[in-house]
């Protein structure tokens, strides 16, 4: 199985909801900083699982949809608590939405709220 992955780094705030979590319940900022990373099983005609350039292009322009914006807001987050968990999934299918790759057999978005606290998802194609 072929693996590629593209990692970017940018700001967004959240609150979190539904619980009693102390400061994390108030309005914060995180330097995140998220990996998607590709499998599939065959490369294409130029040996390449999916063009790095096509991947960096997609990444950014979802990572442009999140930069400093507060998740609270957004409608994927609408109503739910926007843990660091379920931020990895959505940002896991929206990107895949945004990759036109059959090869591809699985997308993994591997997020980072900080330098030692992480969550990832794990999308099977």
């Amino acid at each position: 199985m072929y693996r590629v992955a593209v990692s970017r780094e940018f700001t967004a705030q959240h609150y979190l909801i539904g619980g009693d979590w102390g400061p994390e319940n108030d309005w914060h900022s995180h330097h995140y900083r998220v990996e998607v990373c590709l499998e599939g099983a065959e490369l294409d005609q130029h040996n390449y699982l999916v063009d790095i350039v096509e991947i960096e292009s997609a990444l950014e322009a979802l990572v442009d949809h999140y930069r400093d914006k507060t998740l609270n807001d957004l409608p994927e987050f609408s109503g739910q608590n926007p843990s660091v968990e379920l931020f990895s999934r959505i940002f896991a299918e929206s990107f895949s939405s945004r990759i036109n790759a059959p090869s591809i057999s699985a997308i993994t978005a591997t997020l980072w709220e900080n330098q030692i606290a992480w969550a990832s998802y794990r999308l099977e194609r």
